[in-house]
């Protein structure tokens, strides 16, 4: 149990690895490139949602998970009033598909932004102790 604990640990600290395990075993299964890069995506996107919530627990103190979930609710909502618009009808799978590599787009920049954030942070704290 601790083993799997660990491992749990390290891919949400660090998404990208988990982004990577899963496009290898993926190309290895498929031999398709681009099919495997699709597959990571959707695989490691609740990795990386989750990746945000720690890192900006991290940083600020609290949690902002209320937010997150917020954001992506809203997010859902506006995806399926642009597909409606656009196609005067909702297919569900075509939507969710969209609407979930835009938030691995979304918290994949709010993590690079996040760890450069509380790098650049820590180092002026430290710098900055007389």
């Amino acid at each position: 149990m601790n083993v799997v604990s660990t491992v749990i640990a390290a891919f949400v600290t660090v998404p990208i690895l988990g982004y990577l395990i899963i496009f290898i075993i993926s190309k290895q299964w498929t031999g398709n490139h681009r099919r495997s890069v699709h597959t990571a995506i959707d695989g490691s996107t609740v990795l990386f949602i989750l990746s945000v919530h720690f890192i900006a627990a991290t940083i600020w103190e609290r949690s902002f998970l209320w937010l997150i979930l917020l954001i992506l609710v809203c997010i859902a909502l506006i995806f399926v009033i642009i597909h409606w618009k656009y196609k005067k009808e909702i297919v569900l799978p075509k939507v969710f598909k969209g609407y979930w590599r835009f938030n691995f787009l979304l918290f994949f920049s709010a993590y690079i932004f996040l760890v450069l954030f509380g790098l650049i942070q820590r180092v002026a704290i430290l710098v900055s102790i007389p």
